[in-house]
């Protein structure tokens, strides 16, 4: 775990800095104002590879470094989970023409695939972690869906066509699909 330190700038804002394993510091001053200063430097001021550097962020860009550094540790979290034999995590962007737009999440067993959870639903720039069966999908939403591969794909057909079984691309003519 890293130790941050926290110091109050009177008048300015907060500073919070952490020493790197390289012996280098990093900082960040919270401006009161909403801006932030992402700073870094070498630990000894003094010795022959001190260098400072110092970038001001406006309040968005402070968020999108924050979600890409923060994005990154969930990131390598879902990748492990991932990793678990039988376990699939993956995400269904929902366009207009799929099936599920405009539709409520719904029960997955009650549509015919138990054993999958709808772990989220991103909407732009929001989340909303466990969502309700009432939960209505629009198009440009994200599901976070977890479960065997098997149930994925097929919970992935349903969103799309409304069906639950995929047609079989090799299936001889005249066959049942």
């Amino acid at each position: 775990m890293v130790d941050v330190r926290r110091v109050k700038l009177p008048g300015v804002g907060v500073l919070h800095t952490f020493i790197t394993d390289d012996g280098g510091k990093v900082g960040v001053i919270a401006h009161r104002s909403g801006h932030s200063d992402l700073i870094t430097f070498a630990d000894d001021e003094g010795g022959p590879d001190a260098s400072k550097v110092s970038l001001r962020l406006n309040e968005d860009e402070a968020h999108t470094l924050a979600e890409l550094l923060g994005g990154t540790q969930i990131t390598e979290s879902l990748t492990a989970l991932d990793q678990i034999p039988g376990l699939s995590i993956d995400w269904f962007t929902v366009d207009y023409e799929d099936h599920i737009a405009g539709q409520t999440l719904g029960n997955p067993a009650d549509r015919g695939i138990a054993g999958l959870t709808v772990v989220a639903v991103v909407r732009g720039e929001s989340a909303n972690p466990a969502p309700a069966q009432d939960f209505r999908v629009f198009p440009g939403d994200t599901l976070v869906v977890a479960g065997s591969p098997e149930k994925v794909a097929k919970a992935f057909t349903f969103f799309r066509t409304g069906e639950l079984k995929a047609k079989t691309v090799d299936a001889p003519p005249g066959a049942n699909q």
